[in-house]
């Protein structure tokens, strides 16, 4: 499950029990990502506030499908097979095109995204968190001039770049600390839009 020693939900009691009732599926599973912080629990509570508020939040303007495909690009890149999986299986529930989505997974794992099905803003858009992922400090001013040339307003912007940062952090989370899919159900998400503090994964 992870490199460290976790709690349970089964043992899990106080603040941590609270959380995990918050974010946990179908019978009382907890994500390994989110267990892998139980000996900290309020770093796991700023990992899920930043989760849902950067990917599952009705303020954003930009498709959650086209969120969560930037996830699993930036995961791609990281070599995050963890979040690879996860967010792969979200953004083909939201997709609701399995051929368009073994294309977009196709185009990621090829580092080919100018391949993938998507329009020119979109394109763009993963060409700056393919940039800002790999070479963070070789951003420059030109990169965000660039997106709004491709169409894409400074509020989309900036949602593709805490997404992008979002899941360079969850990355490092799970690629340091080992954590792997075993016992979790793949796919599940926070997909309560309207409601910020509903954590509850279905």
């Amino acid at each position: 499950m992870t490199w460290i020693n976790i709690i349970s939900y089964e043992a899990s009691k106080g603040k941590l029990r609270k959380l995990y009732d918050r974010v946990k599926g179908p019978d009382n599973n907890v994500d390994n990502i989110m267990i892998s912080h139980s000996l900290r629990p309020h770093s796991m509570e700023g990992h899920m506030a930043m989760y849902k508020y950067c990917l599952h939040h009705t303020g954003n303007m930009l498709p959650k499908w086209y969120l969560e495909c930037i996830g699993v690009y930036v995961s791609s890149l990281n070599g995050c097979h963890y979040c690879v999986e996860h967010h792969f299986q979200g953004m083909r529930r939201l997709v609701g095109d399995d051929g368009r989505s073994d294309a977009l997974r196709a185009a990621i794992k090829a580092d080919r995204v100018v391949n993938a099905p998507l329009d020119a803003r979109e394109i763009a858009g993963m060409g700056y968190a393919r940039k800002l992922t790999a070479e963070p400090a070789a951003m420059v001013e030109s990169d965000v001039e660039a997106l709004r040339e491709a169409g894409l307003d400074d509020g989309e912007i900036l949602e593709i770049n805490q997404v992008t940062a979002y899941f360079c952090y969850a990355n490092r989370t799970v690629l340091g600390l080992g954590v792997n899919t075993d016992g979790d159900i793949i796919g599940l998400s926070p997909n309560n839009s309207d409601d910020p503090e509903d954590w509850g994964h279905r």
